[in-house]
């Protein structure tokens, strides 16, 4: 197979049909390659934020042989394991001691569909049927299918055009600058939506507590989460948190709720729980939301193929180990700072660049208009995939999103790398993407000449 593969002469239905996929035959490290020889540094895991431990590691790679050679499947309905047990059990008393129970699915929109249905059976369980909707904030991603897809505010650039197929959920504004820098603002737009809507319909609030792929590295202040606490207790809806990047690890803590004034009732973790070694994802509940199940009708009726197989759940206890053994979580959280310090370094004085922020091994790059440093670029510029083409020519796979149509964000670019990754690989990431945004910054700055500043001038 040739090393670009062109989606016209092939029988898989690609993404985009204009674009050139490279064939990537291994890796090693941080490190791909694709079949004609081309080396990519690997700053965003996988470009999915998966593969936190990098490739060819070979303690889960002999945990998945030896479990395929023993068990490698048994449908959840009818059996459980001991690699599921074991690993819910490890979870639980390493990651989420807040946790009473879990489920596996495959895949972080599965974890997410789970967990909707998490929350609505907690509510008709206690006899409260009129408890259906979610409220979230708009400018955030949870997931491809049709349940995940509703649980976002994008219409434009996520939802369209299934909108027919998408319950009616509610978003309030992502608390940030230049919207809301205390949070006050997003609590209020919650008082409001949740009055308009009925506290009685309103079954769970659902947020990434850092954001990934929406906002990447950002997390609203302190307040917001302070204030969210207080009107759970005074509505009864419960709280969720979307970690299917950001659990295991990413940032520095096992959860990203560790870090914030708040426990929540529901968790979804995934990416980072296979590593890219199988495709597994979870849904963690609280107590109480376990005794409504348990006490009630007694059952949870929800199954895909491949929950709680033997085999992703072995992938996931060797990749916990792994995590746990070389406290790799430690290492996220005491060189992330560090590394955050060398990103801003290294983009000081590009006029296109925004604010750069971070979590741990979790780094945003606001896109901005370089005609006042502040503004949203023009939609129609899609500097996102301008950039990530040009960081792909020096070398460094990064991930950028172009959310500009839905008003909430500008462009954003995103680095995840492997918590492996060592100080030198680091810098080489730093410095290859640094080099790709100032090509992008003087192209953009070139493209805008002949328009309108956005003041209108």
């Amino acid at each position: 197979m040739e090393g670009r593969v062109r989606p016209a002469e092939s029988s898989v239905l690609h993404r985009f049909q204009d674009l050139e996929y490279p064939n990537i035959e291994r890796g090693e490290g941080v490190r791909l390659y694709s079949v004609s020889g081309e080396e990519i540094l690997d700053a965003c895991s996988g470009g999915a934020m998966v593969a936190c431990l990098g490739y060819g590691v070979d303690s889960v790679v002999d945990a998945a042989a030896e479990q395929a050679e023993q068990l490698s499947y048994i449908y959840n309905e009818y059996f459980t394991n001991d690699a599921a047990e074991q690993l819910a059990d490890e979870l639980i008393e390493v990651v989420a001691p807040t946790m009473q129970q879990v489920r596996f699915v495959s895949t972080g929109s599965e974890a997410n569909e789970t967990a909707l249905r998490l929350a609505r059976s907690y509510h008709v369980e206690r006899g409260e049927p009129s408890r259906w909707r979610i409220v979230s904030p708009a400018q955030a991603y949870h997931g491809s299918t049709m349940g995940a897809l509703a649980l976002t505010g994008r219409p434009r650039t996520l939802q369209h055009p299934y909108e027919e197929y998408l319950p009616g959920h509610l978003h309030i504004p992502p608390s940030r600058a230049p919207f809301d820098p205390t949070g006050e603002e997003a609590l209020a737009a919650l008082d409001r939506t949740i009055e308009e809507a009925g506290p009685e319909t309103i079954a769970a609030f659902l947020c990434e507590p850092v954001s990934a792929s929406s906002l990447p590295g950002y997390s609203p202040p302190a307040r917001f989460f302070e204030g969210l606490a207080e009107r759970r207790d005074r509505y009864g809806f419960l709280v969720w948190f979307d970690e299917i990047v950001t659990g295991m690890g990413r940032v520095g803590s096992w959860l990203a709720a560790d870090q914030l004034p708040i426990e929540p009732d529901i968790v979804t973790i995934g990416k980072g729980l296979g590593a890219g070694y199988a495709p597994i994802a979870a849904a963690l509940c609280g107590t109480k939301v376990y005794q409504a199940i348990a006490e009630g009708s007694g059952s949870f009726d929800l199954g895909h193929t491949w929950d709680a197989a033997p085999l992703p759940c072995a992938v996931g206890l060797a990749v916990l180990h792994m995590l746990i053994g070389e406290s790799l979580v430690d290492s996220v959280a005491a060189r992330g700072p560090g590394l955050l310090a060398d990103l801003e370094t290294a983009l000081s004085g590009v006029d296109i660049v925004g604010e750069v922020r971070g979590r741990g091994f979790l780094f945003g790059v606001d896109l901005v208009d370089p005609r006042d440093g502040r503004s949203a670029l023009p939609a129609e510029l899609d500097a996102a995939g301008w950039l990530d083409n040009v960081a792909f020519d020096h070398g460094v796979l990064v991930t950028s999103i172009h959310p500009n149509a839905d008003g909430f964000a500008s462009d954003q670019a995103l680095l995840a790398p492997a918590f492996v990754a060592t100080d030198d690989d680091l810098a080489e990431m730093i410095d290859r993407f640094a080099g790709a945004v100032r090509v992008v910054d003087e192209q953009v700055k070139e493209k805008l000449s002949a328009t309108p500043s956005p003041g209108g001038t």
